[in-house]
């Protein structure tokens, strides 16, 4: 019997730091429901996708050169998706983010190797407790040269033994971005106490922050 309530217990702080136990926050979100509204039409933009996108965008939002960062979907096949379809793996897409960036101050290379320093790109449809193909690694490339600096820096990475395992990460043409519900946008910054801001998305963001103390803003150190 102490078994199986150890094993409820470790299960419901599982669910609870879960990126997939979002839907459950809505209500708690409703207050911060804008949508980015700011010209970014001078910024390059490049597009990742390596998990939740909570932690993906607090990441990248940490570089010096990025401007902004926008959760949303892409990777995948359908219209207009919802959260409600992504997050519960019933689309194609994967949760994903747009960087829009300074190239004077930061270069594509640079954001990809921040793609690479800031998750584990061996872990098939997986980041962290955050399982299925929606959390799946994705390198998207706008033109050939975007697609190299990517394919250069994974057999780098691979000739340099930098992981124990095979990377997985698609290298994949972008098509389509679909920007994610205003509820999901700055999630991390807006809501410190969330359980799964404090147990995943702060320590991830922590270790790379540790890694490339140098490619840091300022403000994020």
């Amino acid at each position: 019997m102490k078994i199986a309530k150890i094993a409820f217990v470790l299960c419901t702080i599982l669910i609870s730091t879960s990126c997939s136990s979002k839907n459950k926050i809505k209500d708690e979100a409703k207050a911060t429901t804008e949508t980015v509204d700011q010209d970014l039409s001078k910024y390059e933009t490049a597009y990742f996708a390596s998990g939740c996108f909570w932690c993906v965008e607090a990441v990248f939002e940490s570089v010096k050169g990025v401007k902004e960062v926008v959760s949303g979907y892409a990777g995948g096949t359908e219209k207009n998706p919802t959260y409600e379809q992504v997050g519960s793996g019933k689309s194609t897409h994967a949760e994903a983010v747009v960087v829009y960036y300074n190239p004077k101050e930061v270069s594509f290379a640079t954001l990809v190797k921040v793609f690479f320093g800031s998750q584990d790109p061996t872990t098939l449809n997986r980041q962290g407790p955050d399982r299925g193909t929606q959390y799946r690694s994705i390198a998207f490339y706008k033109n050939k040269s975007e697609k190299k600096i990517i394919t250069d820096y994974i057999t780098k990475l691979t000739n340099d033994k930098i992981f124990s395992n095979k990377i997985v990460t698609e290298v994949t043409a972008f098509t389509t971005f679909y920007e994610a519900e205003g509820y999901h946008q700055d999630y991390e910054k807006k809501h410190p106490n969330n359980s799964y801001i404090k147990n995943v998305s702060v320590p991830r963001l922590n270790r790379f922050k540790s890694k490339f103390p140098d490619l840091l803003k300022k403000n994020a150190h």
